[in-house]
């Protein structure tokens, strides 16, 4: 994300937080990925003066949206303007192994921009997609086809669970703690290579951007490696006799 898009950004959230606390009403953003709600937790303490809430449609999304407002304040309530699509195909026998990114791409091609979906889930080859409310019917009605398969978009009956039976457990060891040692450990990494990462603002961790390759994590961060995946730190569990730390990380299943 370029400068000029960061302070678009940070401006059209200044915004959304002033028009609710103005008006006395909710305001939404539109799904925001984690470069997007680092720029939000940059401003954060600015926009103090109003309560926010973050939410993706599952607990364990990562494209998320904002609600300024709260109950306490506004005295109603309102939901996130968020719909589950289950995106199932027709002959499960005689299906291609979807992805992600055939999903994603079957619906780029209906020419919708990507602020308006949020993540996709995949379980059993059947997508689940969390779009903004009002692309709901669009989406349901053009989405027909993915990759080569036919599918039947319909609303989800009801909001598939997905937890932590789509992590993996590995155990690593490592000199230390210090992020950069344990993305390198995990993604296989040189020392220099995983230093690069940070330069070109690819790690974030618990949703915010870290610049500082030499930050010890902590039981329960979870580390995203924009174009290599995301885990938590489970942490330390002993100490070997060569003094190196044996931990354990949690690889997220996309």
């Amino acid at each position: 994300m370029n400068m000029e898009t960061e302070e678009l950004l940070k401006k059209r959230l200044r915004e959304l937080a002033r028009k609710c606390y103005q008006n006395n009403q909710y305001t939404f953003t539109s799904f925001l990925c984690l470069a997007d709600l680092s720029c939000f937790y940059e401003i954060e303490k600015e926009l103090s003066y109003v309560p926010y809430t973050i939410w993706g449609g599952s607990e364990v999304c990562e494209r998320v949206m904002i609600r300024f407002g709260s109950e306490e304040e506004l005295g109603y309530k309102e939901a996130f303007p968020i719909a589950c699509i289950e995106l199932k195909p027709l002959a499960a026998k005689f299906a291609d192994v979807l992805s992600h990114r055939d999903f994603l791409g079957a619906l780029m091609n209906l020419g919708i921009e990507r602020s308006m979906l949020g993540d996709i889930l995949i379980t059993d080859n059947v997508g689940y997609l969390f779009c903004i409310e009002s692309m709901a019917n669009f989406i349901m009605e053009n989405l027909v086809k993915v990759k080569h398969t036919s599918v039947r978009s319909s609303r989800a009956k009801e909001m598939p669970v997905f937890e932590d039976k789509d992590k993996q457990e590995k155990k690593i060891q490592i000199a230390s703690e210090r992020i950069d040692g344990v993305l390198a450990k995990v993604y296989k990494l040189t020392r220099s290579e995983a230093a690069e990462l940070f330069r070109q603002k690819r790690i974030f961790v618990n949703g915010r951007l870290c610049e500082n390759n030499s930050q010890m994590l902590k039981s329960g961060d979870v580390v995203s490696a924009r174009g290599y995946g995301k885990f938590a730190y489970a942490g330390q569990q002993s100490i070997s006799k060569k003094g190196k730390v044996n931990a354990v990380i949690l690889y997220y299943g996309r």
